[in-house]
């Protein structure tokens, strides 16, 4: 990532932090108007907003940080590990929320001035989803895993606003008291899920998972495409390391090829490839033809 680049996606995490904090007081305030165990579980969720957005500031200055004798490959991981906290934090929540629910259950209670709660709540609600469209364009846009998972953690949020306030509403109408407990319960299975789905897509990228099957598939094309010249290419690896893309292939080339020619081919598969994954690595090794295996990518 070009330093304004990686200056610009470090702004926009320290701003999701200031708007954590925003979100967490007036979901906080909806709660203590209320009492609703719902709206209890709603300002919990971001109380880790919160501890995730400061984590993902800190992973993203440290990926921020470049190569160096100990981390020749650069930083990038650190994101991955801000996003597997965040999901371990969502996981906390789920069972606290889960905890608090069973209590309310047990002693029932009528939420206090619903609608004035709910109103801070909306309000609240609304920031959030706002804030979490532009994290998704900018984490996009920068391939940050720790602004895209700081934006589908506030997506989950606002999904699961929107049913409190609706369900809190209905128990203002209804007097139905077990709909409050049960919202609360209903959030902690929805915020329980996208924590694990959070993590288990962290922990790929810090084993290095490769690309998915769609941009694998448009790497060999390229690859096939933009090696006239050479015999095949075989050997192909792939990986992802925060926001670069990793690429490594064993490239056949003609015994009586010369070094400027097959270097020649090398740039132009290296810039095909750069101007479609953006921030990649890419590592060949050429080789004569007696070391073809007639598998991979074949060139014709």
């Amino acid at each position: 990532m070009a330093p304004s680049q990686a200056t610009q996606v470090a702004r926009i995490a320290t701003v999701s932090v200031a708007v954590a904090l925003l979100v967490l007081g007036l979901k906080a305030a909806a709660w203590w108007v209320t009492g609703s165990v719902a709206l209890y579980a709603d300002a919990l969720e971001s109380v880790v907003n919160v501890a995730a957005a400061v984590a993902a500031l800190a992973a993203i200055r440290l990926s921020a940080l470049p190569p160096d004798a100990n981390h020749p490959y650069g930083h990038a991981k650190a994101e991955y590990f801000s996003a597997v906290l965040e999901g371990a934090l969502i996981v906390a929540a789920a069972i606290l929320i889960l905890t608090e629910a069973w209590q309310a259950y047990i002693t029932p209670r009528a939420p206090e001035q619903a609608w004035t709660g709910l109103a801070v709540s909306a309000v609240a609600t609304a920031i959030n989803g706002a804030w979490a469209a532009l994290l998704f364009r900018r984490g996009k846009a920068s391939r940050s895993p720790a602004l895209l998972a700081d934006a589908k953690h506030l997506l989950s949020d606002v999904v699961t606003s929107a049913g409190v306030i609706v369900g809190v509403g209905a128990v203002a109408l209804t007097g139905l008291l077990w709909l409050d407990p049960l919202l609360a319960a209903l959030t902690a299975g929805n915020i329980l899920f996208s924590g694990f789905a959070l993590m288990r897509s962290s922990v790929g990228g810090l084993m290095d998972e490769a690309v998915p099957a769609g941009q694998l598939a448009r790497i060999r094309a390229l690859m096939a495409e933009h090696a006239s010249g050479a015999i095949e290419a075989h050997d192909l690896r792939t990986r992802h390391s925060g926001r670069f893309t990793f690429v490594e292939f064993h490239l056949v080339v003609p015994a009586a090829m010369t070094v400027s020619d097959a270097h020649e081919i090398c740039d132009r598969i290296e810039a095909a490839l750069k101007a479609e994954l953006g921030t990649a690595v890419i590592t060949i090794h050429v080789e004569p033809e007696g070391k073809a295996k007639h598998q991979g990518v074949l060139v014709l």
